[in-house]
């Protein structure tokens, strides 16, 4: 099998704008578990590019590649990234999830990737802010980080009437309920716009999906962002938030 982070790497520039990758929200579960060196348990639920549409193997979704740069940042912790995306999901199906692929897991952190087919089905604004921000605040219940991830910048996203209010609401809910934001859609306009990378080197022929190139470059910016969160986590708040002798 291919190694993560081969397949199209040369091709794209992972870089992102000055601070536009920051998730402007600190990461104290997450930095406890690191500080204590066991291990980091992050569950990513979401549709289509959380599952991997568009990547060549599972070896090259955003998860699998999250946990292989995660890993190269801590080598000595055991790093466990769990995928629990399906492909045609909206934040609706996913909270009902919740549960049993989310909390059973008791993650440290979870990633949640949402939006684009509540856009692409035309679900009202309302709704989504309501669905979604019931669903942070029953995450955080579960004392887990957590970091939104909006649309992806694709033709078929663009075409929706409600693409940028639907990032408006994930901005705002990020900001309002003090969760991180990993602003997946911005990022990619800035590629497209302001680095002139061609759509067809960020989205598969669908118009759509993602491929490896651009899973990678959201997986490398990804991990950059929780390492600076968790760097800049005052250690008190780390160690407080939750109990250091959590079993595992």
């Amino acid at each position: 099998a291919t190694a993560p982070g081969s397949a199209g790497a040369a091709t794209l520039d992972c870089s992102a704008g000055a601070g536009l990758s920051r998730l402007q929200a600190s990461l104290p579960i997450t930095a406890s578990a690191i500080r204590r060196g066991d291990s980091l348990v992050i569950v990513a639920i979401g549709s289509s590019s959380t599952a991997g549409s568009g990547a060549s193997d599972g070896q090259h979704t955003y998860p699998a590649q999250l946990a292989h740069e995660l890993r190269k940042r801590w080598p000595m912790l055991d790093v466990e990234v769990i995928n629990k995306g399906i492909g045609g999901e909206i934040a609706k199906q996913m909270v009902a999830r919740f549960d049993h692929d989310v909390l059973a897991n008791d993650p440290d952190l979870v990633i949640w990737q949402t939006g684009t087919n509540s856009l692409l089905r035309s679900e009202s604004a309302e709704s989504y802010e309501t669905l979604l921000r019931d669903g942070v605040r029953r995450l955080k219940k579960a004392h887990a980080d957590i970091i939104l991830m909006d649309p992806q910048y694709a033709p078929k996203v663009l075409t929706t009437s409600a693409h940028d209010r639907v990032v408006e609401i994930m901005k705002a809910t990020a900001r309002d309920l003090d969760v991180g934001l990993f602003p997946r859609f911005a990022i990619m306009k800035n590629w497209v716009e302001n680095r002139h990378v061609a759509m067809s080197d960020l989205i598969t022929p669908d118009s759509l999906h993602m491929n490896d190139a651009s899973y990678l470059c959201v997986a490398r910016l990804l991990a950059g962002a929780i390492a600076q969160a968790v760097n800049t986590t005052p250690m008190p708040m780390a160690v407080n938030t939750r109990s250091a002798d959590k079993p595992r």
